[in-house]
């Protein structure tokens, strides 16, 4: 079973309670858990943020979604992750996901997935070192035993609050895959760290969402493009 962790906390230091910003009539992290809703290779989503006071009205907000949520250390995502794991014990394959992605696209995470079981690795993404897709649809899968062992063994602060460079920064140990797309989108920028990125991420909702809600990183891409530059 494919268990996605949603990270996401409200102390950003750039753009801080982003994940609670209203989009389009609803918390940003709302309209990013909609959306993978719609993937078919998800089994269960836990939100893992912490137990910061922030992070109370995201912890109830997701709650009232329906969606488990595991709160720990702040500093520690690494921490946080295991114990988000534990709440679903029968996962044997664990997708991580960011709560600053609310343009996400279920359709490239489903494939990265497929190539993660595709291949046999250990860990798969669609950020290899030459990335093709667009920043914002970063998606990272991995063996559950994988991301146990980098909880156990990880004492590198860095790999303690970015999860998964324990994995990676090891191919002797673990076996990775990547994926990528024939035409390069690796310009385009769709995660939200800025001001300027929220708007972003607002008026392609004010512009698709009202009559598709469901819309794809190609309808956005083709926007983009369509505006000339209006859109960003």
């Amino acid at each position: 079973m494919n268990l996605a962790i949603l990270q996401a906390r409200m102390t950003s230091s750039r753009l801080p309670g982003k994940v609670m910003a209203p989009v389009l009539g609803e918390p940003m992290i709302g309209r990013q858990l909609e959306r993978l809703g719609r993937s078919a290779r998800i089994g269960r989503i836990v939100v893992a943020t912490s137990t910061d006071p922030s992070d109370d009205p995201l912890a109830d907000y997701v709650a009232g979604l329906g969606h488990p949520v595991f709160r720990g250390s702040l500093t520690d995502v690494l921490a946080r992750f295991a114990g988000a794991m534990a709440l679903v014990p029968d996962a044997d394959t664990i997708v991580r996901l960011t709560a600053d992605c609310p343009l996400a696209d279920w359709r490239v995470i489903d494939a990265t997935i497929d190539h993660f079981r595709d291949t046999g690795a250990d860990y798969a993404s669609n950020t290899p070192a030459v990335r093709t897709y667009a920043h914002g649809l970063d998606t990272e899968v991995m063996r559950r035993t994988a991301l146990e062992a980098a909880c156990r063994e990880a004492t590198d602060p860095y790999e303690r609050e970015h999860v998964t460079p324990f994995i990676y920064r090891r191919p002797g140990r673990f076996r990775l895959a990547y994926l990528s797309q024939p035409v390069s989108q690796a310009h385009l920028r769709w995660t939200v760290d800025l001001p300027e990125d929220l708007a972003f991420v607002r008026d392609v909702y004010e512009r698709l969402y009202p009559g598709n809600p469901a819309f794809t990183s190609a309808d956005v891409a083709a926007l983009e493009h369509n505006s000339s530059g209006a859109v960003a």
